[in-house]
């Protein structure tokens, strides 16, 4: 009961944000809240359960959760037309999931390629959907704990490189603006923006060199 007081507190916290100007500690949370939303989603999609104690959704029907949908939203449009990109992501970089300092650096490398030509929304959503498919990895690989580590990590990659950006566009609620028409011929922004993402995680794939681990 008390883990579930704390995650309604948490949840009311940062629904409070969204009616005034985030601090960089607020966007940070909001970002590792919207990841766990995210690998949850992943993780049922794939049939793999696993244990979430500390888990906090966002609340139904508020604007964290709004947020969310559409984030999720952008994510299958985008597995979508690349699907084998965000599969098999443990396989692809060469790397061992029963260290956390391997799996730590190896997505913030991979993180930091995405992000080396500037940010979009496109390459925000890429983002979450390679935390997502490395964190299936590793609860399919009997590592669930690495889940954690995986949204922290994600969390100090927006706190480092995205919270500028974020808070220029007056925070995680910008993301909306993406699917304004359900029209596909009206999406070109977020299309274009997720295109490019692909060439720099791509790279990442080849250049993120891991071979003794």
């Amino acid at each position: 009961m008390e883990v579930l007081r704390r995650s309604s507190v948490f949840a009311a916290e940062v629904m409070e944000v969204f009616d005034r100007s985030p601090t960089d500690k607020e966007l940070v949370s909001q970002a590792k809240a919207l990841c766990r939303d995210y690998i949850n989603s992943r993780l049922i999609q794939a049939g793999v359960s696993w244990s979430k104690p500390e888990y906090n959704a966002p609340v139904p029907g508020g604007k964290l959760a709004e947020v969310s949908t559409i984030l999720l939203r952008l994510g299958d449009e985008l597995e979508y037309i690349r699907p084998n990109v965000y599969r098999n992501i443990a396989r692809q970089l060469n790397i061992s999931l029963h260290s956390e300092t391997v799996v730590s650096d190896a997505f913030l490398a991979v993180a930091a390629q995405i992000f080396t030509a500037g940010i979009t929304w496109g390459k925000v959503v890429s983002l979450y959907a390679v935390a997502a498919g490395l964190a299936v990895d590793c609860v399919r690989h009997a590592q669930p704990a690495m889940v954690h580590t995986i949204v922290d990590c994600l969390g100090e990659f927006v706190r480092k490189t995205l919270v500028t950006w974020l808070k220029r566009r007056g925070g995680w609620a910008d993301i909306t603006k993406c699917v304004v028409n359900t029209d596909p011929s009206l999406r070109s922004h977020w299309l274009v923006a997720a295109v490019c993402s692909f060439g720099h995680f791509l790279k990442a794939i080849f250049f993120v060199l891991l071979p003794d681990r």
